[in-house]
């Protein structure tokens, strides 16, 4: 139990009442009473029995007399520097000879002619006792009681290293300047404490600067703020005053910021597959060739990792940086069993106890790799435009997944993936050709001219890489929280989920993948059929629907739904809603089946973009107004009109019109000959006897196929043959 704290009451003392510092100005012991001063310059009298019986009121710790405590926690034994230990105990010693006679202070364990006459306590007391140890240390060697810290021992001296042994032990021995308090700098005045701190706050939201430059800053301040008498402490002060404040500020200032950023969410604490999924995307740091022009070009690697077993349930390889639809589609290849391929063997199928392979190959009707598959329950994904898209986010809700995306500047929330980019490139990407280092300058002189694999045979090796290597690989410190010194992999943390909550084997439906395209609302379908971002599109499926209005009620009432491909554009998905099958909306005037190559939306767009510059859009009347204006003032003009002549001008110009009339012959009246008479009536007869079977026909004739229906049959992409089979003359006869 910790002796009561004694309050210093002299003036200039502090004290603590309510976590408020408070001064005492003066004190009035006649009249039991103190007077305080708060920072702010109240003053308050106060009686001594509401302070002793105050349970919060303490001494400051500023001004209290225990220095080796001020500040700080209370001192120990641990807190000596090296070698003062030796001296304390010694200290100890003498301390205990005085009190009982004996250094060791237990009569049972005597030391060699102990107790010595001056300090038996049965002759002695305990003043003689004092005043001898004083005599005894006086006579010592003076350099060798200065090593010993005993060169200055007095009878006050002894008294005071008691109390200090009573009330703290053998600590309470030890000299006041051996255990000096840390982090005091009398140079460090209010006024330059709070430049300090206006230098820190301003600096919060600026990009990193040096101490030297936050030195420069607290000097101007000071110099602005009281005046250019003030002292300011010296760089290497303020250096070590910043550190102990405010760290030292290794870390960026972009991270600096996010233990300020609100936190909406606590901790997740994951203990299932499928409870959380991260996804990310970056750039493949090894070169591949694209399959058009056999090309090294640099491809995109996105990738799915469950965080609580560490499996790479998904991956995908593009060419152009993800899109939001690539992004749909590896959280659907997340919930679709793996197929084998004809180069794995049979150890690279299902391997998981407890549900057999047959099961589930028959379950999902392909022979199925040993790679976990299952309905995602949250997805984590860091502040990326593609994972920020309005279609992604549609996405997921459609899965049924929740959407927890990373706190901003905090990578750590998804940490495993980031992690999962770094292992694979040490551990397969570095022993491939092609392979261009973790930035420019880890940048070989030229990978693109090595042997690099296809983009096929990337996404080939990557896959089983993953099946064959990285499932069955030693964890390490991922090892789960039940088992951390366990030796575990993906396969056997997944492997132990089965016996702890079984599997739900569920196969998304083929649908799902139209379901996952972006859709665009149409008012009607029309003849022509769909037109979606500039493209029209057409099928035999929407005759039974033009010109009418869907059946869909709700937000949308009467609008057709239409699914678009956007890395492939040459097709449309149109479900009917009769049947609910999808059927395809080819593109208007597209050959036959195979002709074409694939395009997505940005070759649509540039070709679009490229009709508008050179322009070849269509013009409405209003638009063309001016031109026709033009043509009509050049051949037309307004002075030319009949209204706008005068009397003699339009007199004139029927004169001449007579005159003209009276030159030019009569005309005659031809005559028809008789053949074509005969044709005439011929005609007539046929037409009035077509006419009479029109009238008779009951059913109605075949309505005429739409505009553009042509261009569909043929195909208008292939050129004429060139003809190189001309004739050749007949050579001369030799006998000639």
């Amino acid at each position: 139990m910790n002796p009561p704290l004694a309050l210093d009451l002299a003036p200039g003392a502090g004290l603590v009442l309510d976590g408020v510092e408070w001064t005492v100005e003066r004190h009035e012991p006649h009249l039991g009473r103190v007077v305080v001063v708060d920072p702010a310059g109240a003053r308050q009298q106060l009686t001594f029995r509401f302070l002793v019986n105050h349970p919060a009121c303490r001494p400051s710790s500023r001004t209290a007399a225990d220095g080796p405590d001020r500040g700080r926690q209370s001192a120990s034994v641990a807190d000596l520097p090296p070698g003062r230990l030796e001296l304390v105990r010694l200290r100890m010693a003498h301390l205990l000879e005085v009190g009982t006679g004996f250094r060791s202070g237990n009569p049972e364990d005597p030391g060699p002619g102990e107790p010595r006459p001056c300090y038996d306590p049965a002759v002695t007391t305990l003043t003689e006792r004092r005043w001898a140890k004083v005599a005894e240390l006086a006579a010592m060697d003076r350099q060798e009681a200065r090593l010993l810290g005993l060169d200055r021992v007095g009878y006050r001296t002894l008294i005071r290293w008691e109390r200090g042994r009573a009330r703290s032990g053998l600590i309470g021995c030890a000299d006041d300047r051996w255990l000096r308090p840390g982090g005091r700098h009398p140079s460090i005045s209010p006024e330059i404490r709070e430049a300090i701190f206006a230098v820190q706050a301003e600096l919060q939201g600026r990009s990193r600067v040096g101490m030297a430059t936050r030195t420069r800053l607290i000097h101007q301040y000071v110099r602005e703020t009281y005046g250019p008498d003030l002292h300011v402490p010296s760089y290497n002060t303020l250096r070590q005053v910043w550190h102990e404040w405010f760290g030292p500020s290794g870390s960026r200032p972009r991270n600096l910021g996010a233990a300020d950023l609100p936190v909406r969410s606590g901790h997740v604490l994951v203990d299932r597959p499928g409870q959380v999924v991260a996804l990310d995307t970056t750039v493949l740091p090894v070169m591949v060739r694209e399959g058009v022009f056999g090309e090294p070009v640099r491809a995109h690697l996105a990738l799915a990792l469950d965080v609580f077993t560490h499996s790479l349930c998904a991956f995908r390889l593009t060419l152009v940086s993800d899109t939001a639809v690539d992004a749909a589609m590896l959280l659907r290849d997340v919930m679709l069993p793996l197929p084998m391929r004809p180069e794995w063997g049979p150890e690279m199928e299902w391997p998981y106890p407890g549900l057999p392979s047959a099961l589930v190959a028959e379950f999902a009707g392909h022979p199925v790799a040993g790679l976990p598959f299952f309905s995602p329950e949250t997805v984590t994904t860091d502040h990326g435009s593609v994972y920020r898209n309005h279609h992604l986010v549609e996405v997921e809700r459609r899965l049924g997944c929740n959407i927890l995306p990373a706190r901003a500047l905090r990578p750590p929330d998804k940490h495993a993936v980031e992690r999962a980019f770094g292992a694979i490139r040490t551990l397969l990407f570095e022993h491939l050709p092609g392979y261009t280092g973790v930035d420019a300058a880890d940048r070989g002189a030229a990978p693109e001219d090595e042997d690099v694999l296809t983009l096929e045979e990337m996404e080939h090796l990557v896959a089983t890489w993953i099946v064959g290597i990285w499932q069955r690989r030693h964890l390490g410190e991922y090892a789960p929280a039940w088992d951390v010194g366990g030796n575990h992999s993906p396969n056997t943390l997944f492997a132990a989920s089965f016996e702890q909550t079984g599997l739900g084997l569920r196969l998304p439906q083929p649908d799902l993948y139209y379901e996952l395209l972006p859709s665009h609302l149409i008012s009607v379908l029309r003849e022509r059929g769909v037109k979606i971002r500039g493209l029209w599109y057409y099928g035999d499926v929407l005759e039974p629907y033009l010109n009418e209005r869907s059946a869909w009620g709700g937000r949308f009432k009467g609008r057709w739904c239409i699914h678009r491909e956007p890395r492939d554009r040459r097709t449309v998905f149109f479900q009917d809603p009769l049947t609910h099958d999808w059927h395809e909306l080819r593109w208007t005037g597209l050959p036959p089946v195979g002709t074409v190559p694939a395009f997505g939306d940005r070759r649509v767009s540039e070709l679009l973009a490229a009709a508008r510059e050179a322009d070849m859009r269509p013009r409405t009347d209003a638009e063309l107004l001016p031109l026709l204006l033009e043509i009509l003032a050049a051949r037309v003009p307004v002075s030319s009109w009949k209204t706008a002549t005068t009397r003699s001008e339009r007199i004139n110009h029927a004169r001449a019109a007579a005159e003209d009339r009276a030159a030019a012959p009569a005309p005659v009246s031809p005559v028809t000959p008789m053949p074509q008479r005969v044709e005439q009536a011929v005609s007539g007869l046929d037409a009035q006897r077509r006419h009479r079977r029109e009238e008779t026909v009951i059913t109605r004739p075949t309505k005429p196929p739409p505009l553009g229906a042509s261009y569909r049959t043929g195909n208008l992409f292939l050129l004429p043959e060139d003809d190189t089979d001309h004739p050749q003359p007949d050579p001369p006869d030799e006998g000639a």
